[in-house]
């Protein structure tokens, strides 16, 4: 019960508005088939640029597509792909970064500067390249996605995986000939989880910034599938005659990083020790300008 009472006085810290923006975004990303008024993909050419009405409430694209509907079902693409970036992003960097605090010696070595090397270039560059080997289409963007956000969860690991070998219970397993397997998957692995964590939702606004981007770029999700970098593109010859067919996805996307870059930032300066948040946001803000080095 007091734990409870705890996490609820930690969610009342947190900028409500950041709140309330992702949890708009994840109720659309997971209902959005249920809750479109209309098919995002069904044209009406006799509809086409129409303002606000009753039929559609946000207008019409150039093509008579429903805006509120392709609004929606983009915040399923986002959510989705942003998801699967994440989980593979996290799952590579949390097994190289803490083998490497586990290991320590010429492993850690040899990984950090791998990771080093991750963070010094930027992640549109490296994202933008893997699709150059690769091509486009859905999953590869999301492995170039995933290849380019791994080595600031990596960092994060190895710096929480180094503190927890030092702490005395594990000396003591260690001393105790506790199986190395039974240290790592019992005391290192399920203690980095909450710092990367953080990391992970301070990040998020970030792929999704990065999965319009490449959209927008023709590099991304392929139409007709809905997203909003997509519907910048479809939008951009009208901007002077239909201008709010290119603000509406471009504000929705703002209010989305702008959230989950509060609620991220938040978390990590109220539930991570003062030394560790630091870290998880400069990581963060390396990792998405690709740039520079966490110091270890």
């Amino acid at each position: 019960m007091r734990a409870l009472q705890d996490f609820i006085g930690r969610v009342r810290e947190l900028p409500r508005a950041s709140i309330v923006a992702i949890g708009l975004f994840v109720v659309l990303g997971v209902l959005a088939p249920y809750i479109a008024p209309h098919d995002p993909n069904a044209q009406d050419l006799l509809s086409a640029h129409t303002g606000m009405s009753w039929e559609h409430w946000l207008g019409a694209d150039h093509l008579g597509r429903d805006t509120l509907s392709r609004l929606i079902v983009s915040a399923r693409t986002s959510l989705v792909g942003m998801c699967l970036v994440l989980m593979i992003a996290l799952s590579v960097g949390v097994t190289i970064g803490t083998i490497a605090g586990y290991k320590r010696g010429w492993v850690e070595e040899v990984l950090m500067r791998l990771v080093d090397v991750g963070l010094s270039m930027p992640s549109l560059i490296v994202a933008l390249a893997v699709i150059g080997i690769f091509g486009t289409g859905y999953w590869n963007m999301i492995l170039a996605l995933a290849l380019a956000w791994w080595p600031g969860s990596a960092r994060i690991s190895r710096a929480v995986a180094v503190g927890i070998m030092n702490r005395p219970h594990v000396e003591a397993l260690r001393v105790l000939g506790a199986s190395p397997s039974r240290i790592y998957f019992r005391h290192l692995l399920p203690g980095t989880i909450g710092a990367v964590l953080v990391y992970a939702t301070a990040d998020a606004g970030a792929v999704a910034l990065s999965i319009a981007t490449l959209s927008f770029l023709g590099l991304g999700i392929q139409p007709p599938t809905p997203e909003w970098g997509q519907m910048l593109v479809d939008a951009l010859p009208y901007l002077e005659s239909v201008p709010m067919q290119v603000i509406l996805p471009g504000l929705v996307l703002t209010g989305v990083v702008i959230g989950f870059n509060l609620l991220g930032e938040s978390i990590a300066l109220n539930r991570v020790p003062a030394p560790l948040a630091r870290r998880v946001l400069k990581a963060r803000r390396l990792a998405a300008a690709g740039w520079g080095k966490v110091g270890r």
